[in-house]
């Protein structure tokens, strides 16, 4: 069983579509009124972060309702968006941090800390397995028949694009690091997370080179500047990623600089030679000490 050059169907979005393009809309208006009741308290929230979040939400949206089926580019297009563009956006938003820092009612508040500062939440985060989560979901999508399934089953290909937002969700978070969670991995475990990972895209970019995916017939032009769309649009994100780490180790670096500059409490020997003119009493200028007589004079 092939499928043909995956031509539109002429069908509009499922009803899984459009309620998950609905939510994503009603989250991004959400932030909105959450941000705009932090500032109307006097805390100070940038409004860049709104920004964030409401591009990435109307990406989502955009992207899950577009009809399905269509050229491997179109697919491709809609593959960067929901797995990798729209939780990047979502990420440096911070929504964490928002909800955290909104008055909300003590249980609630108690449940989501639970939650975030739980173990399976923090191994859930560790930016190896996230990678694994998201780069090995997509070469089972595309070197399996699991996309020419697909096409055929409205409800796997919902359950694909949840795998898909969400892994891709989880990678963006593990390897930002910018919401309050249990484990704090370190620069080097994310930075080496996302080599392997974004190594791993590319290779899957370029196999499309030699062979489209299992199970599909798809034209060569069409596929190779799917293929190209993959490799460059995914190092685009990639890049944002590793600026993300960049401007991260950048600030530890400033901070502990910070540091060092600070001024140390001093000695009691130093304390005592300032109350004494500049050198401790019973020394000389040159610091040898003074016999008992001389000190008497």
């Amino acid at each position: 069983m092939t499928v043909e050059h995956l031509h539109s169907t002429g069908t509009g979005p499922g009803p899984a579509a459009v309620l998950a393009a609905t939510a994503a809309l009603s989250a991004a208006v959400g932030y909105l009124l959450a941000a705009a009741r932090l500032r109307r308290r006097g805390d100070v929230w940038p409004r860049r972060r709104d920004a964030c979040f409401v591009a990435g939400g109307v990406a989502l949206a955009a992207a899950l309702v577009t009809p399905p089926g269509g050229p491997f580019t179109a697919h491709m297009v809609r593959h960067l968006v929901v797995g990798m563009v729209a939780p990047l956006l979502l990420v440096l938003a911070r929504p964490l941090t928002l909800v955290l820092r909104v008055p909300l009612p003590r249980p609630a508040r108690r449940a989501l800390l639970r939650v975030a500062h739980s173990r399976p939440a923090g191994w859930l985060v560790c930016p190896p397995l996230a990678a694994l989560l998201d780069v090995g979901g997509l070469w089972l999508l595309y070197r399996t028949p699991l996309w020419a399934a697909v096409h055929e089953r409205p409800l796997l290909d919902a359950a694909v694009h949840v795998h898909v937002f969400a892994a891709g969700l989880l990678f963006s978070f593990a390897v930002c690091r910018l919401d309050p969670v249990r484990r704090r991995w370190g620069l080097f475990s994310r930075g080496t997370a996302l080599l392997g990972a974004g190594a791993a895209h590319a290779v899957l970019a370029k196999s499309f080179w030699a062979a489209p995916p299992l199970g599909t017939d798809v034209a060569t032009a069409d596929l190779r500047t799917g293929a190209l769309l993959m490799y460059y649009g995914g190092d685009l994100v990639e890049i944002a990623l590793a600026v993300v780490l960049a401007v991260q180790w950048y600030a530890a670096g400033g901070r502990a600089l910070a540091r060092d500059r600070r001024p140390r409490p001093s000695s009691p020997v130093r304390r005592s030679a300032r109350v004494t003119g500049g050198y401790a009493q019973g020394t000389t200028r040159e610091g040898v000490a003074q016999r008992p007589a001389e000190a008497g004079r």
